[in-house]
């Protein structure tokens, strides 16, 4: 896999809630959301907005990302959105791209 090729994602539900995830595809894993075939959370709460996303070069520390976002209460959920844009392709200056440490993907 190439680097960042690990993502952990945000989505917001129909009903308002959000939900973390896994992917090596960020595009593709919304899509089955978003058609009912994703996770059983997700499949009665769609259509599902991507909200925020987050590179990683191993599956590791993505997965360890997830479990630190899945903690997160839902004020501090709702900060780590708002600090996002993300578009329809997924890609955005305020996506992060992490090697372990964190950074931003345009360097800052």
């Amino acid at each position: 896999m190439n680097e960042g090729d690990h993502a952990v994602y945000v989505l917001t539900c129909a009903d308002g809630s959000l939900y973390t995830g896994y992917t090596t595809d960020v595009a593709r894993r919304v899509a089955e959301h978003d058609a009912g075939e994703g996770a059983k959370y997700t499949r009665g709460r769609t259509p599902v907005d991507l909200v925020h996303v987050e590179r990683f070069d191993s599956r590791s520390a993505a997965l360890s990302r997830e479990h630190e976002i899945k903690a997160l209460s839902r004020p501090e959920k709702e900060r780590l959105v708002g600090e996002s844009e993300v578009t329809e392709n997924e890609v955005t200056e305020s996506e992060v791209t992490r090697n372990g440490t964190p950074g931003s993907a345009d360097g800052s």
